[in-house]
């Protein structure tokens, strides 16, 4: 039997920066995983400095489907673009634009996740909670789109007109970036006596930040060189000098070896705590 995966996705890049040594490493073992990328990116900021050029803003949405072409390859992934438009971030008290992601209604938004789980029939399916794993408006779509798509799947009378009902065994929210990871890789630094740029960010944390309970950790260390291969595929996205590029990989194998799940819904029996989204399928 084939296990299949599908990794749910608000822009290109998201699928390298959470949960990317998981895929690769299910891909590397024959599970058939798919990538679903709601939006295109194209309100996204140029975050590379190397890359802030005319001709790249002037281009963009073009630019941003190759690199996520390119990122695909690397992990070994299968891939596809849903058809929306990215909502951007408005400041404070902006509204969204008209057209966006984030203001399609959820039935309209949901019809072609739906569409694309009963052509694949995942046996797990992976996104972001109900925060979106930060308040961007089309992570929080995504989760919304995802867990009306994970239910509505398998029921013939919802969205008529996408295909054989199919129900996904298992919904997992992604883990990623929580406040116990960057205290470990700081924690990991200043042991070793290395200069560690976390403090800041560890210290801005509010203490209302929501906490996922993981359930599910995924030992992928051996795939993080992948996943920050396919990380720097996204080229308008990421600084190869700074931010997730900066810590030292080594430190990071050794004190956080996972990428990490909460399993939100299951229709088999597992054990908790899991290290595998297949538990309770093998």
């Amino acid at each position: 039997m084939r296990f299949r995966l599908l990794s749910v996705h608000a822009h290109p890049d998201d699928e390298s920066s959470k949960g990317a040594a998981t895929l690769a490493e299910y891909a590397a073992e024959g599970v058939d995983v798919l990538v679903a990328t709601c939006t295109g990116g194209e309100r996204g900021d140029v975050l590379n400095p190397a890359m802030d050029r005319p001709e790249i803003r002037a281009d963009l949405a073009a630019i941003r489907r190759a690199e996520m072409d390119a990122a695909r390859e690397i992990l070994g992934v299968r891939q596809r673009f849903l058809g929306f438009t990215d909502s951007g971030l408005p400041g404070e008290g902006e509204p969204l634009p008209d057209g966006c992601f984030a203001r399609t209604p959820l039935a309209d938004a949901a019809r072609p996740l739906v569409a694309l789980i009963r052509d694949l029939r995942p046996h797990v399916v992976v996104t972001y909670d109900e925060t979106g794993g930060y308040p961007h408006p089309d992570h929080i779509k995504t989760h919304e789109v995802t867990a009306e798509a994970f239910d509505a799947s398998a029921d013939p009378a919802r969205y008529p007109g996408t295909g054989a009902p199919w129900r996904p065994a298992k919904l997992y929210y992604q883990g990623a970036f929580s406040k116990e990871w960057f205290q470990a890789l700081h924690d990991g630094m200043t042991e070793r006596r290395l200069e560690s740029g976390i403090a800041p960010i560890l210290a801005e944390w509010p203490d209302t930040a929501p906490k996922l309970d993981i359930t599910t950790r995924v030992h992928c260390a051996d795939y993080f060189a992948v996943r920050d291969k396919a990380l720097l595929a996204h080229a308008t996205q990421i600084d190869p000098n700074a931010g997730f590029m900066a810590h030292p990989r080594d430190i990071e194998r050794e004190v956080w070896p996972t990428e990490d799940y909460h399993l939100a819904r299951t229709h088999v029996q597992t054990r908790l705590p899991e290290t595998d989204l297949f538990a309770g399928l093998r």
